[in-house]
């Protein structure tokens, strides 16, 4: 974006900066994230079961029988989807044995079991998906096309919907922290992983979990870039 004001020549933007830092905190958190998984996917865990294994013990040792695993395509594109009661474990997970692939499996039993006992911010979550997901795609078109006719209202508008995404991905957090927590008592509780390996587990699962925060602030630092435009904007109107 160019500067009001400035009659000649150009200048850099200076809120480029907070996104210049919410991309460093997610390239970080990612980079994190995939190193730690890597380290532990090469060390095997006593008990010998696969990610597909394990998520079926788990489901089972919580009461849970109506719950569908399947392999999918991808690299850490595990999930449980509550609409299909679906665990769709990645080709890293599914059929491995490492404490890596162990405690992702059982990350994703850890938000079956959420759905299965009605877990509050997880039934909030999956409410707000569908605003969210529009808020996601149109706050900075309507934003940007505010911003370019000078309407207030439609930036106020694209400010709006963006401001929908980071209340998903601030529901999220306590989601995901919760599905963690649950895994590693479950692992230790069902003696899938050793109290060792489940300090192994603990890395993997807490990297897993930077990578949200990540985003949340990366998220929170373009809405704040959006609030600062349209004031600019406003102030030179």
């Amino acid at each position: 974006m160019y500067g009001y004001g400035y009659p000649y020549g150009f200048y850099v933007d200076p809120t480029y900066v907070l996104l210049i830092i919410g991309m460093v905190l997610a390239l970080a958190a990612s980079g994190k994230m995939k190193s730690t998984f890597a380290r532990y996917q090469q060390v095997r865990s006593h008990s010998g079961l696969t990610g597909a294994q394990t998520a079926q013990r788990i489901l089972n040792a919580a009461g849970i029988y109506d719950v569908t695993i399947v392999p999918i395509s991808g690299s850490l594109t595990d999930h449980y989807d509550p609409r299909t009661k679906r665990l769709a474990l990645s080709q890293d997970v599914y059929g491995r044995t490492s404490v890596a692939a162990v405690c992702v499996a059982a990350h994703e039993c850890g938000h079956a079991i959420q759905h299965n006992i009605n877990y509050a911010p997880l039934n909030i979550r999956s409410a707000i998906v569908p605003v969210a997901n529009i808020g996601s795609s149109l706050s900075w078109p309507i934003f940007l096309l505010g911003l370019i006719l000078s309407i207030p209202a439609l930036t106020t508008v694209g400010i709006v919907l963006f401001s929908l995404a980071v209340l998903f991905q601030l529901v999220t957090l306590p989601v995901e922290f919760n599905a963690s927590s649950r895994a590693l008592k479950m692992l230790e509780s069902t003696g899938i992983l050793s109290r060792e390996e489940n300090k192994g587990a603990k890395k993997v699962l807490t990297a897993a979990a930077l990578t949200y925060v990540a985003a949340l602030a990366s998220s929170i630092l373009q809405l704040l870039r959006l609030i600062i435009l349209s004031g600019g904007r406003r102030r030179d109107d």
